[in-house]
C-alpha cells in the first residue's frame, strides 16, 4: 500500500502541468496576435493604401470606364466584384504574410523574441498565418463598400452574405497559407523576383476578372485557371452571388478545393517556417 501511495504521489502531478502549458500557449498565441493587430490599427493609412489603391482602380478601369464606352457589358460588373473581392483577400492575405516572414528572418530579426514565447514553433507560424489572413479578410471586406459606390447596377441578395463571408475566410486562409509557404521556401534575395514571377499569374489565372466556365473555348487556359486556388474562391463567391444569371463551378467542389490548398499549403509552409527556425 505504502508503494501504490508512493507512485500515486508521484504521478498524479504530472497532469496539470500539461494543461497548464497548453493554456499557457493558448494565451500567449492570442497575445501576440493581439499585438500584431494591435500595431495594424497604428498603421492604419499605409495598410488602407496597400489593400484599396491598386483593386479601386482596377473596378474604376474594368466596371466604369470600359462599360461606359461600350467595350464590355454593363452586367459584366456583377461577375467583376466577387472576383475583385476574392483577389483582394487571397492576394492581401499572401502578401502580408510573406513580406514579414522576410523581414523577420532577413533583417529586423524579430522572429527570434517570437521563438522565445512560451508557445510551440509551429504555433508561431501558425500565428503568422492567422494575422495574415485577418488581413486579407479587412482587404477583401473593404472592396465591397467601394465596389457598390462606384459601380452601377450591383446588387447581392441578403441571404448570400454568410456565405459570401465565409468564402473569404476561406480564400483568405489560403492565400495566407501559400504566403507561409513562399515566405519559407524562397531565398529573401530573390523574394522580389518570386512576387514577379508568382503574383502576376496567381492574379490572371484566378478567375477574377472572368467565369472560368467562359474559357471553354480556350481549354488549355481554362485547365490552367483551375490549378488556382484563387478560381475556387471567386467561382464560389459568383455562386452564391449570381448563381441562377452566371454558370458557376458549384459550392460542393469550392469549398473542399479552398480548405484542401489550406492544408496542403499550411503544412508545407509551418514545415519550412521550422526548419528556418531552427537552422
Amino acid at each position: 500500500m505504502a508503494t501504490t501511495t508512493t507512485q500515486t504521489a508521484g504521478t498524479a502531478p504530472s497532469t496539470p502541468p500539461t494543461r497548464a502549458t497548453a493554456a499557457t500557449a493558448a494565451r500567449t498565441f492570442f497575445a501576440v496576435l493581439w499585438r500584431d493587430v494591435f500595431v495594424t490599427g497604428r498603421e492604419l493609412g499605409p495598410f488602407l493604401a496597400q489593400v484599396v489603391i491598386q483593386p479601386f482602380f482596377m473596378l474604376f478601369i474594368f466596371g466604369t470606364v470600359l462599360t461606359g464606352i461600350g467595350y464590355v457589358e454593363e452586367n459584366f460588373v456583377q461577375i467583376l466584384l466577387p472576383g475583385i473581392v476574392a483577389l483582394n483577400g487571397f492576394l492581401g492575405a499572401l502578401q502580408n504574410t510573406t513580406m514579414p516572414l522576410v523581414l523577420d528572418f532577413s533583417w529586423t530579426r524579430e522572429i527570434e523574441d517570437r521563438l522565445l514565447a512560451p508557445m510551440p514553433i509551429p504555433l508561431v507560424a501558425l500565428e503568422k498565418m492567422v494575422f495574415g489572413a485577418l488581413r486579407g479578410i479587412i482587404a477583401a471586406l473593404l472592396m465591397i463598400p467601394v465596389g457598390f459606390l462606384i459601380l452601377e447596377g450591383i446588387h447581392w441578395p441578403m441571404s448570400a452574405w454568410p456565405g459570401v463571408l465565409g468564402m473569404v475566410v476561406l480564400g483568405s486562409l489560403a492565400g495566407a497559407a501559400i504566403g507561409m509557404t513562399i515566405g519559407t521556401l524562397v531565398s529573401p534575395r530573390r523574394i522580389n523576383v518570386m512576387f514577379a514571377v508568382i503574383l502576376v499569374p496567381l492574379m490572371f489565372t484566378g478567375s477574377t476578372q472572368f467565369p472560368w466556365y467562359g474559357l471553354e473555348h480556350l481549354r488549355w487556359f481554362q485547365v490552367v485557371c483551375a490549378l488556382n486556388p484563387l478560381t475556387y474562391v471567386s467561382e464560389g463567391m459568383r455562386s452564391l452571388l449570381i448563381g441562377d444569371t452566371v454558370r458557376s463551378i458549384p459550392l460542393w467542389i469550392d469549398v473542399p478545393v479552398a480548405i484542401g490548398a489550406i492544408a496542403l499549403f499550411g503544412a508545407i509552409g509551418i514545415k519550412g517556417f521550422m526548419r528556418r527556425a531552427l537552422d
